[in-house]
């Protein structure tokens, strides 16, 4: 079994290294690098099985309903569709294999790199799926992701977010705002704490499940402290996550009629805007494999940093509920009332000052 996974990890590695090898004389389906495939695949027992090269045509194929192919039949670079009958194997390379009501495949179905679909047909053989990390059978493949999945994905995320966000302003509002200032004090310095906090954060999971084994209640308890703690943990990250939000679109929001939360709202429904649009951008060219992966790439790296911070703020805040100088501005009492004593009848007695005696002209 091991042999056979690595002869399949073999055979995808191919394709890395035999991109252009395809002859000159021939269709591109009979170059090197399918050479080589077929050959791998002969070593994992498929002898029987398999198309020879000539067999093999490059791109996308259909099989009409009611054909009738006396032979076995490759594709590779594409994807096969069999409506009708193939007396002999289905082999596709780099692309999928689909099996539609009413055709029948008298031989084995095989894909490399690709998938399996039968929505209906007959396979009188063995159906293989070969894939780069492992190997096996797949039979419901799963559709490609398209850009419109991509984009409803994204807003989905956003209008989560959203809700989030609104029950925060709600209901934490405060915190929020210790968060925001831990921000203020210092961007880099919450980045750092929450790249600390990352890297501490399955230590501190696996000391605590630790502690809880010593005892036989703490065992117990390990799957809900652990479940307890990946929400604290996921609820810390969107807290300092909507705190950068509301930070980045506050410079955006000039509206002197609104009430403070009202500006507070608007700014982190900005900010929001901002950050995902970044990931809508990202979505809207997936069919793009270049394009598509260097935006992603971009916006996660910056959704990365922007989650570090306010993860960050939140720790160094004690999640909001520690604000810079909150302490001392709940102590000091103003100089001018320093003298008063409150009372529980009057409410304040102005007897203990010490006045200055007038001093003779």
């Amino acid at each position: 079994m091991r042999l056979r996974v690595l002869l399949a990890l073999l055979v995808s590695a191919t394709s890395a290294f035999a991109q252009t090898d395809s002859s000159s004389s021939g269709p591109p389906a009979a170059g090197t690098r399918l050479r080589v495939q077929l050959s791998l695949l002969r070593l994992m027992g498929y002898t029987a099985t398999l198309p020879p090269v000539e067999n093999f045509t490059s791109g996308n194929r259909t099989i009409p309903a009611g054909t009738v192919v006396n032979a076995p039949v490759g594709v590779v670079d594409g994807s096969l569709d069999v409506f009708g009958t193939i007396n002999g194997a289905a082999m596709v390379v780099d692309g999928n294999l689909r099996i539609h009501p009413g055709a029948t495949v008298n031989g084995d179905a095989v894909t490399v790199r690709g998938r399996i679909a039968n929505q209906g047909g007959v396979v009188t053989g063995e159906t293989r799926s070969l894939g780069t990390f492992a190997t096996g059978v797949d039979k419901t493949a799963a559709p490609p992701r398209t850009t419109m999945w991509a984009l409803k994905l994204t807003l989905g995320w956003f209008a989560v977010l959203v809700i989030i966000g609104v029950g925060v302003m709600i209901f934490a509002e405060a915190n929020l705002d210790g968060v925001v200032l831990a921000l203020e004090r210092g961007v880099g310095r919450s980045f750092g704490a929450g790249l600390l906090g990352q890297l501490l954060a399955l230590p501190a999971l696996a000391l605590l499940c630790i502690g809880l084994a010593l005892t036989i209640l703490g065992v117990l308890l390990i799957p809900f402290a652990i479940v307890a703690y990946t929400i604290a943990v996921a609820g810390l990250v969107t807290l300092g996550f909507l705190a950068v939000a509301r930070l980045s679109g506050a410079p955006l929001v000039s509206a002197p009629d609104l009430t403070p939360r009202g500006v507070n709202l608007r700014a982190m429904f900005i900010g929001l805007i901002g950050y995902f649009a970044l990931w809508a951008l990202a979505a809207a060219f997936t069919w793009h494999p270049i394009a598509g992966a260097a935006l992603r790439m971009i916006a996660l790296v910056i959704t990365w940093v922007a989650a570090t911070a306010g993860l960050g703020a939140t720790l160094l805040s004690r999640a909001g509920t520690q604000r810079p100088g909150g302490r001392k501005a709940r102590g000091a009492v103003s100089d001018e009332y320093a003298w008063q004593t409150p009372t529980p009848v009057s409410g304040v007695a102005a007897g203990s000052r010490r006045s200055r005696k007038p001093t003779a002209t």
